[in-house]
């Protein structure tokens, strides 16, 4: 019913920058938070920024001035700029969406968390 297709992952050396995106797509009648996790090999999923509706965003201590977290509400798309990357950066990046969904149908709502894929990045020293 809805789907998540990120893009953007690849490989580069320290200091370099990717953008990440996620477009959702289906019977979204409304998107509330929208995040990026990322889970590095042998560690646990750990938050990497969101931003909620009102376009209020939050970042881990980690991240704070290199990442940037935006979204484009006509398109249901977040964007993650990531600028002087690290080679601690690097993992498998997941989009985050919590969002309602209505069908037309049965004029059924439900709210509900997705995940994208993920993407990997990758960071050389």
């Amino acid at each position: 019913q809805v789907q998540l297709v990120e893009s953007g992952g690849g490989s580069v050396q320290a200091g370099g920058s990717l953008r990440l995106s996620c477009a959702a797509s289906g019977s979204i009648a409304i998107i509330h938070r929208m995040g990026w996790y990322r889970q590095a090999p042998g560690k646990q999923r750990e938050l990497v920024a969101d931003i909620t509706s009102s376009g209020n965003s939050n970042y881990a201590d980690s991240v704070k001035g290199r990442f940037t977290i935006s979204r484009d509400n006509a398109k249901n798309t977040v964007y993650l700029q990531m600028d002087g990357l690290k080679p601690e950066d690097t993992g498998v990046y997941y989009c985050n969406l919590d969002l309602t969904t209505w069908d037309r149908a049965s004029s059924r709502v439900a709210r509900d968390d997705y995940w994208g894929q993920g993407t990997q990045v990758t960071v050389s020293s």
